[in-house]
């Protein structure tokens, strides 16, 4: 607890020494506030997005209206790429020879930004919460699906070795045994998805959605608002620490209950 209370107050602090630098840089060098607002500016914004809407849009949603329906977005791209990832993962690395052949396939797409895909994806499913969902899960299937196929493929044969004298089936070894053994290394990929995921959620949301928070980047934009573009990406920006923060309590709650490296996760207060 005190742990954390001490986290809550370095972010509070940061924050706060990061808006005094921005005032004074704005104040200082006297900018024009159409090119870069100044911190109440940017607070009026806010107020607007929260009670009337962005003025001038052609969405009258507020802001959190934008923000649930991004966030209904995420979790369903987000969520299908970490169940489908961590299981064809383990299938994939407790057949390394079957792997060999899917491979060279996923380091040939791997590398394609997920945005590239747009095309693509606006032809096959339409627009709409459709391809930024679908842009989502791609850019968080990869990255946990080969670390957990590397974790399975790179797991001490010590486990392996106990399972066979206890005469435990291959499937029950993977579930059981392999797969709490692993899951740390799991739980590093799903921070790096996660990160990714919600970068490209906005980039998806830009091209054909009509409301999240993608779009109202090109709505504010399109409105030459730099005050309330401002606002939209500093909510985007908490709304990505607060998911991190989720996934981190979560990963702990997962270790602590069912000893899955638990001792990463013991908090001397």
């Amino acid at each position: 607890m005190n742990k954390l209370l001490k986290s809550f107050k370095n972010i509070i602090v940061s924050f706060l020494i990061l808006i005094l630098i921005w005032q004074v840089l704005v104040t200082a060098f006297n900018i024009n506030p159409t090119l870069f607002p100044a911190p109440l500016k940017v607070l009026d914004a806010f107020k607007e997005l929260l009670t009337t809407g962005l003025r001038g849009s052609s969405s009258d949603a507020t802001l959190f209206s934008h923000i649930g329906i991004s966030l209904f977005r995420f979790f369903c791209g987000y969520l299908l790429a970490v169940v489908l990832a961590v299981v064809l993962g383990l299938i994939l690395g407790w057949f390394p020879k079957v792997f060999a052949y899917v491979n060279p396939i996923v380091q040939l797409i791997r590398p394609i930004a997920p945005v590239a895909w747009l095309p693509f994806i606006v032809l096959w499913v339409g627009i709409g919460s459709a391809p930024a969902i679908v842009i989502i899960f791609i850019a968080g299937f990869f990255p946990i699906l080969l670390s957990t196929v590397t974790a399975v493929v790179s797991i001490d044969p010590i486990y392996l070795k106990v399972a066979q004298n206890f005469g435990i089936s291959r499937g029950m070894t993977l579930i059981k045994i392999v797969f709490p053994a692993i899951f740390s290394q799991i739980a590093t990929s799903l921070h790096l998805a996660l990160g990714s995921s919600w970068v490209f959620l906005v980039s998806g949301e830009m091209v054909g959605a009509q409301s999240g928070l993608g779009f109202l980047v090109m709505d504010a934009k399109n409105c030459i608002r730099s005050d309330a573009l401002l606002a939209t990406m500093i909510t985007i920006g908490l709304i990505g620490l607060v998911l991190d923060v989720l996934i981190r309590l979560f990963e702990r709650f997962i270790a602590v209950k069912f000893g899955y490296g638990a001792d990463r996760f013991i908090v001397n207060d």
